[in-house]
């Protein structure tokens, strides 16, 4: 069977809807072709499921403030993990329940099941089908990391891709790699009962390059479980747990928890016969504004560029490859500000430029900590800290890095401040209500605006108005 269309999407996750959302508008035809299990890494193993057993561990760990407050009976409360994992799958498959009424369900001819091959830049194979296409776009998502020496156990080794269908969980875990979902995940499981042993190669946790965070952070976490940092994960079988070392530390657990980055999924594409150069991991070399191939007729979008792993990210690079395989001519975009979450607790989030890609001699950081914030006091989540970067000549803000509550929330309104180009002195004219968690926000401007150079000689932060 042969088929011919303008435009062929490959991969029916996020970065492939948001592209089929373009393509749409302007193609006259168009196939959207999916290997595997349909429904977004999001919403069936990834934000959604994560957010979900986020909210029942913290719910849960609440209940050790009770007594603080006068509410006694806390220490008779206790947890159903099976039924808190039902829980979490009831609503993990409403929301790719709705991902897939919204998309693929109804497509008819335009859907194509099946793995595809590049035969050439403008031929696809499709199982028996060949798909001749204008122009092609690849957003086939990526897969968890799983050491090859790790197999003779992989049984007792869980990724995203498993947790979340467990009917029970282990009475002991390590998790091995502390990023955005090791450090979520290993935080929930502490909170749901499980003994949980956190280890990194890196010092560093949850992407964090600002050491004054960073260290906020790891003492923070380091009260609800070990953490061991600066040295790679050793695994060996030991009866039937697995001893898991690092450095001098070692520890026996009934289960690891895989965090360990994500495999692009390109095996079997035939990207060879592209002739394009790919980077180490085998992602072809992409213009990020354009999302174009080298000058092929083919794009790539999402989780599979390696790059920026988050779904509004993905969402942007499948517009820009729908957008452009759409049309003759590819247009460049300007990407958005940076800025990431991790929904730990409290929650960690950096915005705009990191602390290690400025010039530290025309930076100035408005900082503060959260021990004092009433806001924080009254919640009961009074740790963290607040670090904001502005430009020291101008003011203007250039990024930050937090561990603080309520942090996706302040980490938002900096992302906006920095894509819109405002300055510390912008901000401070802004409404700040009293008592909330932005209030800390407003601490940090009145520490950055002290330290830079050209800041106004009238501080009242109103603007005059004309009689």
């Amino acid at each position: 069977m042969e088929r011919e269309v303008d435009v062929a999407i490959v991969g029916a996750g996020s970065a492939g809807l948001y592209a089929l959302s373009q393509v749409r508008k302007a193609a006259s035809s168009y196939v959207l072709i999916n290997g595997g299990e349909l429904g977004t890494t999001c919403a069936r193993v990834g934000c959604m499921p994560s957010k979900v057993a986020i909210q029942v561990a913290e719910d849960f760990h609440r209940r050790h403030i009770f007594e603080r407050y006068g509410v006694g009976g806390a220490e008779r409360l206790n947890l159903d993990v099976g039924e808190a994992m039902e829980h979490i799958r009831d609503l993990r498959d409403s929301f790719v329940d709705r991902v897939l009424s919204g998309s693929t369900d109804n497509m008819g001819e335009e859907f194509i099941q099946g793995y595809a091959e590049f035969l050439e830049p403008n031929v696809l194979k499709v199982g028996d089908t060949l798909v001749r296409t204008g122009r092609t776009i690849i957003a086939t998502g990526s897969r968890p990391h799983v050491p090859a020496e790790w197999q003779a156990f992989a049984d007792r080794i869980l990724t995203t891709d498993q947790l979340f269908e467990q009917d029970d969980l282990p009475d002991s875990v390590a998790v091995l790699g502390l990023g955005i979902i090791g450090v979520e995940i290993g935080q929930s499981l502490h909170r749901l009962g499980v003994s949980v042993t956190g280890v990194d190669r890196l010092q560093t946790i949850a992407g964090l390059r600002d050491p004054e965070v960073n260290t906020v952070a790891v003492d923070t976490l380091s009260r609800e479980f070990p953490l061991w940092l600066g040295h790679p994960a050793r695994i060996e079988e030991e009866g039937d747990r697995l001893r898991v070392s690092a450095g001098d530390h070692s520890v026996l657990v009934d289960k690891v928890f895989a965090s360990l980055g994500r495999v692009p999924n390109l095996e079997g594409m035939g990207l060879e016969r592209l002739g394009v150069a790919r980077n180490d991991r085998g992602v072809p070399l992409f213009n990020p504004n354009t999302m174009q191939v080298g000058d092929l007729p083919v794009f790539i979008a999402g989780d599979v560029t390696g790059d920026k792993a988050i779904l509004h990210e993905a969402g942007d690079e499948g517009r820009i490859a729908g957008y452009n395989a759409a049309r003759k001519q590819a247009v460049a975009f300007k990407r958005k500000t940076p800025l990431a979450i991790t929904f730990c607790d409290p929650n960690i989030a950096t915005v705009g430029a990191h602390w290690s890609d400025l010039d530290h001699d025309r930076v100035a950081v408005g900082e503060v900590r959260f021990g004092p914030v009433g806001r924080a006091l009254i919640m009961g989540k009074n740790r963290g800290l607040l670090r904001v970067y502005g430009e020291k000549a101008t003011g203007r803000i250039l990024g930050a890095a937090m561990m603080a509550p309520k942090g996706e929330n302040l980490a938002h309104q900096l992302a906006w401040a920095v894509q819109l180009g405002l300055s510390v002195f912008d901000l401070l004219k802004m409404p700040f209500y009293h008592p909330v968690i932005e209030e800390a926000l407003q601490a940090a401007l009145y520490d950055l605006a002290g330290k830079v150079e050209a800041r106004p000689v009238d501080m009242l932060e109103l603007d005059r108005v004309s009689e």
